[in-house]
């Protein structure tokens, strides 16, 4: 052999060494986070773009002449994005993750080309619908692989990268959003659809890097896919998301309203019915919700998804429509609680890893969450100082952190290693459900208090300055129109004083009922079992694995020992929830 030849085949060696694990199935350091870093560039891509599009949207939607159309973008991806998120689970259980996770990549990648090249708001609607498609792959199947590569016991370490990549782009997405949606133009194209061309070179080394690290051994299973299952979901979540977005629109009791809730309602019969017939093979085995640790933490998402929305979704209405900021400034403001987020996925992490206790961060996490609502419930006001709020915007933050990879690692260590997929979509997906239904509830309560609140404050100032009744008048008297907040800032600083007081005034209600929300999830996660966490990887843990129901047999049993076991942290245990803390 030339040295030539046996340079090359070292370097395709050296490749597959970097990409590939060892005999036992274990991958080192320096492989996961090789394998990490492209996992990290395609989530960032997801989760920029939300933000990103939502800070544009009014520019995007006023240069297509569709203004009243533009809530229909946000509501195509969001539900094509929900109803994916459980098929990527279920299917790379069955085919593996690899190929999926690069359709995701490309998929949305493909959807970014096509928004920017929109010409209508019908056209853009249904784009989105395209990314979502990809989106739903991106989050989920990135903690499903994390779960494959690495032992419980030390995951929370890696995930807690992903939380600092979800922070940045909290921050990053109205900053570049505000950024693109001010240029008039940019090489030749309107500002706002870089915001959608600017994906193609990050989803492309996304896909490259994905594509050369990413090679896990995967063995094929015969199985019937759950078409009926599949449509039947399909039957249920479109109405409810829609109605969920459009309900304020329309009116929740109104006749497309009603239509929504019983086709739901059949949707969700016929989804239950078929995951009967279809038992282990089912999109989402209803065997699943025997384990009480999945039962648990897919409650308690439904309740932390939308208390945690609410509070995400107002802080920044309050510094764009109160304080007066922009969109690129409100985000740059959000810095604290983002920062809170990282700091409490990173320093959960590290404590799981060294400890192996999961179960206490849900617990003060809710806990510091429920401080933090309570007390900006009654802190916001409108001369309220930005700085104030910052201690109360880390808190919330911690809590946020506390909570989200803890839930996920609750879920993959106690679940069969062949379900690792569907199991962690379906947390996903239970969480943007409780998410979804969340902004839907806080929203409709905002706006309806709106009116009132705003109205009220309005004639105290009328009473104590007469002078301004005129202009009160103007503005529509005690029922201004609120659709468009913008005019709140071009206002004389007493007009705009009652405007921005009811604003308050209806924020701190909404903060307060967010508060009891997110309590409930205390009482839920008291119910999470703390179970040893195994010092196996998925692909480990497969290797030894029966089948899913034995799996869950033993599972059952390890819970009902978790429960009456003392909560010691265990030697190093096998495969997941072998034996209980």
């Amino acid at each position: 052999m030339s040295p030539s030849t046996r340079t090359a085949a070292g370097r395709s060696g050296a490749r597959a060494a970097a990409a590939a694990p060892d005999a036992s199935g274990g991958f080192t350091h320096r492989q996961i986070v090789t394998i990490l870093v492209g996992l990290m560039v395609a989530m960032f891509l997801a989760a920029l773009d939300q933000t990103v599009v939502s800070t544009a949207i009014r520019t995007i939607a006023d240069d297509l002449r569709g203004y009243d159309l533009q809530a229909w973008a946000t509501t195509a991806f969001l539900i094509t994005s929900t109803i994916a998120t459980p098929l990527y689970g279920k299917l790379s259980d069955i085919y593996g993750r690899r190929p999926f996770y690069l359709f995701a990549i490309g998929v949305f990648v493909i959807g970014s080309v096509l928004c920017g090249i929109a010409d209508t708001m019908y056209q853009l609607a249904a784009f989105r619908a395209v990314q979502g498609i990809g989106a739903g792959g991106l989050m989920s199947l990135a903690l499903a692989i994390i779960g494959d590569i690495v032992p419980p016991r030390e995951r929370s370490r890696y995930q807690g990268y992903f939380m600092a990549v979800f922070g940045t782009s909290s921050v990053l997405g109205p900053v570049i959003g505000g950024f693109f949606a001010g240029q008039g133009s940019l090489l030749g194209l309107d500002g706002w659809r870089w915001i959608f061309w600017i994906n193609v070179p990050l989803g492309a080394l996304a896909f490259v890097a994905v594509w050369r690290v990413l090679h896990l051994p995967h063995e094929r299973r015969d199985h019937r896919i759950d078409w009926p299952g599949a449509l039947a979901l399909i039957t249920f979540l479109v109405p409810l998301l829609i109605i969920a977005e459009q309900g304020r629109t329309w009116g929740w009791t109104s006749g497309r309203a009603l239509t929504c809730y019983a086709v739901g309602a059949v949707g969700f019969a016929l989804f239950v019915l078929a995951e009967r017939a279809y038992g282990d093979e089912a999109l989402l085995p209803l065997r699943l919700f025997r384990n009480r640790s999945f039962a648990v933490s897919g409650i308690g998402s439904v309740v932390m998804g939308a208390g945690m929305f609410g509070g995400l979704l107002l802080l920044p209405q309050y510094l764009q429509i109160v304080k007066g900021s922009s969109a690129t400034v409100a985000g740059l403001q959000m810095i604290p609680l983002v920062a809170g987020i990282m700091t409490g996925a990173m320093s959960s992490g590290i404590a799981i890893s060294r400890t192996g206790r999961y179960k206490v961060f849900p617990l003060i996490g809710i806990a510091l969450m429920v401080i933090a609502l309570l007390s900006m419930s009654v802190v916001v006001e409108a001369d309220t100082s930005v700085w104030t709020l910052v201690p109360f915007m880390v808190l919330l933050g911690l809590g946020l952190g506390f909570n989200f990879q803890p839930v996920i690692l609750a879920v993959q260590n106690a679940v069969s290693p062949r379900e690792m997929g569907v199991a962690t979509s379906s947390v996903t997906f239970f969480r943007q459900m409780g998410g979804t239904i969340g902004t839907a509830a806080f929203l409709s309560i905002l706006f309806t208090r709106l009116p009132q609140d705003i109205g009220a404050e309005i004639e105290s100032t009328v009473r104590t300055n007469p002078d301004l009744a005129p202009q009160f008048q103007q503005l529509g008297g005690g029922s201004p129109d609120l659709s468009d907040t913008s005019f709140i800032q071009e206002l004389p600083a007493a007009v705009a004083q009652p405007f921005k007081a009811g604003f308050s005034d209806s924020m701190d209600a909404v903060f307060l009922i967010a508060a009891c929300v997110v309590a409930v999830g205390f009482f839920v996660f008291l119910f999470l079992p703390q179970l040893a966490l195994s010092t196996k990887s998925g692909i480990q843990a497969r290797q030894e694995a029966g089948t899913p129901a034995e799996d869950d047999a033993a599972g059952q049993a390890v819970h009902a020992a978790g429960t009456a076991a003392p909560t010691s942290v265990p030697p190093p245990a096998g495969r997941p929830g072998d034996a209980p803390s």
